[in-house]
């Protein structure tokens, strides 16, 4: 062999015993000095941290009536390490109440990383959560037979009304996509799932405390580390004050009893929701601790979908609510002035096209259009707007600057309220009908929209942001159901001004007709009150009997309240929408009832309107 071939093994040998060398050394530095993997072994066998959870905030109504508090509960928690296979699990599960095949199943999920990503022998994992004081008194006193489990104190939410489950919302266990979404939550937390519950979760939830706690070789604990050092304690989650009305809301969920509907009130000054009302609606007081489960998998059963939010979820034809929109666009566009008058033959009849009206005086001005709610006169407006070729060069720029009043009226997007699952409701454009007609139509053919038909919808809390909008003369602030936030400004969201495109006396003369259609046209059950009530009545067509719609504010020239209500098939306006916006704005600004307003409101709350059996 040659001297060269020796020299050449010679250094391959040793460059691959220094390799080795060096990839142990890299290896024993990164475990020692640069991975906590074994640290964190030995502190699981030495410590326990034991997570110390903060009380969620209280929320209040703008009174200072307690909405929803917390009362104590407790979990049951497990340490599987420490968990004797030998423990008398037929004891176990009788002093809980549960079956030895819940025990076993409950055991196997805690261990499976799929399900429970965050798992670790070492730590304390959830077993059974939201004992009541009875069930934890039992399970305490035997305790110490039960080597590996622990006891965890929470509290458990509890609403002290049986109103506003769509505004308040509830709280759960979080999901998978609830910790992925955000490292503070581990399995076993809860969240808020709706309402403010969710929408305020960050606020309401407060920070989690620690207690680290010393262990010896057999687990047993032997008090705190370095005389807890590092231990700190929960911070309290953060109040809330609603801008809700608690009695105005009792009042609007009794008056919609046995009815599917809507009532959303606001305070036009501020835009605060005064009151938020869906129908049919449940009793939050149902859906808390362990019971929570199976009453939401009722009651999305339901038929009646009573989880469905219709006041920000619900989008429907607006009907004639929306003619006051059409007004003020098409005075302040210059398509007509206030002494503009249209004929109405039982409705608008044109080019052997015909949209019925009710009987009334003919021709009409704008005031008197809006108190008879005239569908000839509105009709002929947007005909009008449509075919205006001096002012716009084609049908489709016409139709944009329609839908760009819309918009800054608070149509067609959301709104922004501080709930979750608003519906932004559709204001079609040019765009829309040049597809749907293949770029061939006019003014006739979408003439439904200018009475709050055809393709508009719109959600609830949009009619009564016009209502306010009008009540305001031409700006809205977004609704918002949260007064104030314990230690923080309101965001500046909802303290903004929104302008309407449409013009200050645009809106003086509106409110006169709503106004004229309180005291004489379709809202004069309104005429009875001491404050001076602004209406608009309603009535969308619907493949069954018509919806009823109300839309107004009061007082007139101080505005206090703007309101909108919704009765799905309750037919005219003026039979459900007038009487019990009416109601509504007296228990607001008076505090109460007058007797004979107790007694309408006993009628209308046993009215029963009949909606078959059909899949809502």
């Amino acid at each position: 062999m040659k001297k060269n071939d020796l020299d050449t093994r010679r250094f391959v040998i040793g460059g691959v015993a220094i390799a080795i060398v060096v990839v142990y050394i890299v290896r024993l530095f990164t475990l020692q000095l640069m991975s906590d993997d074994y640290k964190k072994n030995a502190d699981s066998n030495a410590f326990l941290k034991k997570v110390e959870f903060p009380s969620r905030g209280v929320i209040s109504d703008r009174n200072g009536k307690l909405l929803v508090y917390n009362q104590p509960a407790y979990d049951i928690m497990v340490v599987m390490k420490e968990a004797q296979d030998n423990i008398d699990t037929l004891e176990f599960c009788q002093t809980l109440g549960i079956t030895r095949e819940y025990f076993d199943r409950r055991m196997a999920d805690i261990q499976n990383r799929t399900k429970n990503p965050g798992y670790s022998k070492f730590t304390q994992q959830i077993f059974m959560g939201q004992l009541s004081d009875r069930e934890f008194s039992v399970f305490h006193e035997k305790l110490y037979r039960f080597p590996g489990f622990y006891i965890q104190n929470r509290s458990i939410r509890q609403y002290e009304y049986p109103y506003a489950a769509h505004v308040l919302g509830d709280v759960a266990e979080v999901s998978k996509g609830d910790i992925e979404a955000d490292d503070y939550y581990q399995p076993g937390d809860y969240i808020g799932k709706q309402g403010v519950e969710r929408s305020y979760e960050r606020q309401l939830r407060g920070e989690k405390g620690v207690q680290i706690l010393l262990r010896d070789a057999h687990g047993r604990i032997q008090g705190h580390y370095m005389d807890g050092i590092y231990d700190h304690k929960p911070v309290p989650g953060k109040n809330l004050t609603l801008a809700l009305d608690i009695d105005l809301q009792a009042l609007g969920e009794r008056l919609l009893e046995g009815k599917i509907g809507s009532i959303v009130a606001l305070d036009p000054q501020t835009g605060e929701v005064l009151c938020m009302v869906s129908s049919p609606s449940y009793d939050p007081r149902t859906m808390v601790g362990k019971q929570r489960g199976r009453q939401h998998q009722a009651l999305s059963k339901d038929p009646w979908k009573p989880l469905l939010n219709r006041s920000i979820m619900g989008q429907y034809p607006p009907g004639s609510t929306f003619k006051t929109s059409q007004a003020l666009t098409f005075l302040s566009e210059g398509i007509i002035t206030p002494q503009t008058a249209y004929p109405c033959y039982h409705g608008f009849i044109y080019k052997g096209l015909k949209v019925g009206c009710h009987g009334h005086g003919s021709p009409l001005p704008l005031v008197p259009a809006i108190a008879t709610s005239c569908n000839g006169f509105f009709c002929w407006g947007l005909y009008h707007m449509m075919g205006n070729r001096k002012k716009y060069p084609d049908v489709q720029t016409a139709m944009n600057t329609w839908r760009d009043y819309m918009v800054s009226m608070g149509f067609g997007y959301k709104l922004g309220i501080d709930l979750p699952g608003e519906k932004r409701g559709l204001i079609p454009n040019a765009e829309y009908y040049d597809k749907a007609y293949k770029g061939s139509w006019n003014g006739l053919t979408i003439i439904s929209i200018s009475i709050g038909q055809g393709e508009v919808n719109l959600t609830p809390l949009q009619i009564a942001n016009l209502g306010a909008t009008i009540a305001n003369r031409g700006f809205f602030y977004t609704p918002h159901v949260v007064k104030e936030v314990e230690g923080e400004p309101l965001d500046t969201t909802f303290t903004t001004r929104h302008y309407t495109m449409a013009q200050r006396s645009a809106y003086e003369e509106v409110v006169r007709g709503m106004r004229a259609a309180a005291t004489g046209g379709t809202c004069r059950a309104l005429a009875k009150y001491d404050f001076e009530a602004c209406g608009k009545t309603g009535t969308a067509q619907n493949r069954g009997h018509d919806h009823s719609i109300f839309m107004g504010f009061a007082p007139m020239n101080d505005p206090k309240i703007a309101i909108a209500v919704y009765v799905e098939n309750g037919g005219f306006g003026a039979h459900y929408g007038v009487p019990i916006g009416g109601l509504m704005m007296e228990q607001y600004l008076k505090g109460s009832l007058s007797p004979s307003s107790e007694a309408e409101a006993e009628v209308f709350q046993n009215k029963r309107i009949f909606y078959g059996t059909q899949d809502r």
